[in-house]
């Protein structure tokens, strides 16, 4: 506002006085500004801007006279230490043979106070000149500067660079950070020195990532340095996944209801950690705010607009600000600079006034005879001008810890550089149109803007300087902590260096072991709104609340997170299932009816068990086998029932173990057949008995003639034959194959046989179903036959037996998960198993071994004859 206030001024001003000077042919000058500085003649002038005081005070307007000129108060000696540096590095160049020869260099620098409007007033100042009047309209002649130093804060920086850029003067700033001066299009005269704003937020978050502090506060000040750093830092934080828990500014009129807001704010905060984006001006009133209320307990993250300010580094900030971590430029060292700053002395000539107010400060004395107010207090002691500078011991004289001092320098270098470039130009090699130099005697600030663009070159203390096509320096930090000193004041340490690595990426190199911790623990406090979540779970959002507030869930059954503060669960593969803590991903547990499982046991020994009876039953068949009770009916019959029943409780063993092709190949194939001739030999049987009764009668004396040994052979021969038929058609076109099933039990592989056709697998049990109804019929038509001929109840209750099992098998085959579906068909093949061994075999065996007498044929030809 004020830079739009005086342009409106300006430009009505001049055309007040346009008649005057189309009259007169000179331009007088309209007004003066009463600004505080210190100049040199020389044959090119740069102009300074630099901020040595600290405040601006306006007086009361009464509306009735012209207003009093804005004063400053409270001075500020390490910034006016910068000035001085900008002296000596012009004083430098006039020395140096190599550098701008047979030309003088001068400078012209002003204080700002502080004050955007001061800043603007010094800044035309020195862009139009200050002599009372000019002739030369033809604008021949150097300008008046033709380059300005600063201005040190970014908000003036913008409001100057805004008009003088408009013609193209060069400005260089050697601690206006402001991310938005990168802007080409708006500034395209203005460079830095000091890197961005954006390089120093990347660095400052570094720092909170380094340490794992993610829920931070955040104050800044009301200028464009403050609000777009703010900006900045909230979205660099926001990229990373942290979170600022509150975001405070520092008002402009130090109004105290605001600060103990502020200072509230804090206090309320769970956050350990504040960023300050501020220059100390603004800054001060909270920090003794802060100091007043005690406010231990909080690390302060200090930008680098006020982390070497001295203003903070007495006894009575230590217990709160001791410990705080702050980002600041490179230090540098300035060979001569501390004799020169020794031999200053004051002068009487009002155009180099601020160094009878520093002075006036340094001495506390006065060059009036009546004295005058320093600061607020009455001083009478009388100023000599000889005073000794080298025994003071103030940030004046200190020159260990060059920061942006060392940015002037290299400033004032860059100007000398530029220039020293421009008249090395040879005609017809020249950048401009036509291949042509710039007109030495009649400069343009925009010639210079172009050889200032390409500078390069390298300081006595080593280091490179140049900028980018954005003006902006190369990006490098040093790292301080605030420490204490032995006389209980604060002292600067450096405790690491930031530089930009690839991309925009900035690389952190951090002593942790020399960084002093303001607290109990000597360690770096917590900051975060909640703990990370360790592996095995992941964040849960706190509704209403920032991404860095949640809550931490386990993850589940199969899912896993094996890094800190997961999003999200990761699902496993499909062969693998989570540990028990959710943090790694194991292969599941496969599942299938071993010999080493209790039923796996279980059913071996049970399927052994019927081998051993089968064998035991063939052995008293065998030593009994001219018995009438093992002749009757056909003992090869019950020999080929017994192998064959055998060959069913041994197929059993084919299910148990792990699934392989040749075991899966041959379990239902083997079970199949086995069962096939178990039944044709009953079925077979059965036919006998109804042959052998038919034969008994006088109408079918010759049923038995069609029916002998060879036929009952051949028929339980082709009925075992059509299943070795099925079987085979089976394994041929889909056969079965080891399978890793996990659709059962998601943490279980089940391992099993895949039947592959549902059709062959049908077939075979329905052609043993078939045969089994077969029997069972003719069993059962049978079961009144006479006493002698009985065996066929016994077959007829088998079967019933048989019957029942296999259809119960069905719904309890299906519905059996993994294993247990096995274990289920093995024991539906030994039930049936061994039903038929215990119906048939157990009532011949229990005579054959009890009841020898009962096992003669008079003894049952007794029992026919009394039947009838």
């Amino acid at each position: 506002m004020w830079a739009i206030l005086y342009i409106f001024l300006c430009m009505s001003f001049n055309c007040i006085s346009a008649d005057s000077v189309l009259k007169s042919g000179t331009c007088q000058l309209q007004g003066h500004f009463k600004l505080n500085g210190m100049q040199q003649d020389g044959d090119f002038i740069l102009g300074g801007l630099f901020h040595v005081h600290f405040f601006t005070v306006f007086p009361e307007l009464g509306f009735r006279t012209e207003p009093e000129p804005p004063y400053c108060e409270k001075f500020n000696i390490e910034i006016f230490q910068q000035a001085q540096t900008m002296a000596f590095a012009v004083n430098e160049i006039n020395k140096n043979p190599n550098l701008l020869p047979n030309i003088t260099l001068g400078y012209h620098l002003y204080d700002n106070c502080v004050r955007l409007g001061i800043a603007f007033r010094a800044a035309i100042s020195l862009a139009s000149g200050t002599e009372e009047s000019f002739s030369n309209l033809n604008c021949t002649g150097p300008p008046p500067v033709i380059g300005i130093i600063g201005d040190p804060s970014s908000t003036p920086s913008i409001a100057i660079s805004n008009v003088l850029g408009l013609f193209r003067v060069p400005i260089v700033s050697h601690y206006a950070t402001c991310s938005c001066l990168s802007d080409r299009k708006k500034y395209p005269s203005f460079f830095r020195t000091i890197p961005s704003d954006a390089f120093q937020v990347r660095a400052m978050v570094q720092i909170l990532r380094h340490f794992g502090w993610t829920w931070v506060g955040l104050i800044y000040s009301d200028d464009d340095y403050g609000i777009y750093a703010a900006q900045l830092f909230q979205q660099e934080m926001q990229l990373f996944g942290h979170c600022v828990a509150f975001s405070e500014i520092l008002p402009h009129d130090n109004n105290l209801r605001d600060i103990q807001h502020i200072t509230g704010v804090i206090e309320a905060s769970t956050a350990r950690v504040v960023v300050v984006f501020s220059t100390s001006s603004f800054l001060i009133p909270l920090m003794e705010e802060v100091v007043l209320q005690n406010m231990t307990g909080r690390q302060w993250i200090a930008s680098e607009a006020w982390t070497t300010s001295p203003v903070y580094h007495t006894p009575r900030f230590l217990p709160i600000l001791g410990g705080t971590l702050g980002i600041a430029i490179r230090r540098g060292e300035i060979q001569g600079l501390r004799e020169y700053l020794l031999r200053l002395r004051p002068s009487n000539d009002q155009k180099n006034n601020i160094i009878r107010i520093f002075w006036e400060n340094m001495f506390r004395c006065s060059f009036e005879n009546g004295g005058r107010a320093i600061d607020g207090e009455q001083v009478k002691k009388l100023c000599t001008g000889q005073e000794d500078l080298s025994n003071t011991d103030t940030p004046y004289t200190d020159v260990s810890g060059l920061r942006a001092a060392y940015n002037v320098y290299k400033a004032v270098y860059a100007l000398a550089h530029a220039l020293h470039d421009l008249m090395q130009c040879e005609e017809g090699r020249g950048p401009f149109n036509g291949n042509s130099c710039a007109n030495k005697t009649n400069l343009k600030p925009w010639q210079l803007v172009h050889y200032l663009q390409k500078v390069n070159f390298t300081t006595g203390f080593g280091d490179h300087v140049s900028f980018d096509k954005n003006g902006d320096a190369l990006p490098i930090y040093d790292v301080l902590n605030w420490q204490p000193s032995s006389d209980g004041s604060i002292r600067i340490h450096t405790v690491g260096v930031v530089n930009k690595g690839a991309a925009t990426e900035m690389v952190l190199t951090l002593d942790d072991d020399s960084i002093y911790w303001n607290f109990e623990t000597k360690k770096p406090p917590r900051s975060v709104c909640s703990e990370s979540c360790p592996p095995g779970t992941r964040q849960a959002r706190r509704k209403g609340l920032p991404v860095c507030c949640f809550d931490c869930m386990s993850c589940g059954d199969g899912e896993i997170s094996n890094t800190t503060n997961a999003i999200e669960c990761t699902v496993c593969p499909d062969e693998f299932w989570s540990n028990p803590e959710k943090d790694q991903c194991v292969p599941k547990e496969v599942e299938f009816l071993s010999y080493e499982d209790p039923l796996g046991i279980s059913l071996t020994s049970a399927s052994l068990l019927g081998t051993c009876i089968c064998a035991l039953v063939m052995v008293i068949f065998a030593l009994h086998h001219n018995t009438p009770i093992v002749r009757a009916n056909n003992s090869e019959l019950s020999f080929l029932l017994l192998l064959s029943l055998k060959l069913c409780f041994l197929c059993v063993l084919l299910f148990i173990g792990q699934p392989q092709l040749w075991t899966c190949q041959l379990r239902h194939a083997v079970f199949g057949i086995s069962f096939v001739l178990c039944i044709s030999s009953i079925l077979v049987k059965t036919m006998v008995v109804i042959a052998v009764f038919k034969s008994s009668r006088p109408e079918g004396k010759g049923a038995m003639k069609w029916f002998g040994a060879a036929q009952q052979r051949c028929t339980v021969l082709v009925l075992t034959a059509l299943q070795v038929v099925i079987c085979a058609v089976w394994l041929s076109i889909a056969s079965p194959t080891p399978h890793k099933n996990n659709q059962y039990t998601r943490s279980k592989i089940v391992y099993e046989c895949a039947i592959g056709s549902v059709a062959g697998f049908s077939m075979l049990l329905g052609y043993i179903g078939l045969l089994a109804a077969v029997s069972f019929l003719l069993a059962f038509l049978a079961r009144n036959l006479p006493d002698n001929f009985n065996e066929a109840k016994f077959i007829t209750f088998s079967m019933l037996i048989f019957c029942a099992v296999w259809i119960a098998f069905v719904p309890a085959y299906v519905s059996s998960p993994g294993k247990y579906a096995v274990a289920v068909e093995i024991f539906a093949i030994l039930a049936s198993s061994f039903g038929l061994l215990v119906a048939i075999f157990a009532p011949k065996c229990y005579i054959i071994l009890l009841h020898p007498e009962r096992n003669t044929k008079n003894a049952i030809m007794g029992r026919e004859k009394q039947n009838k």
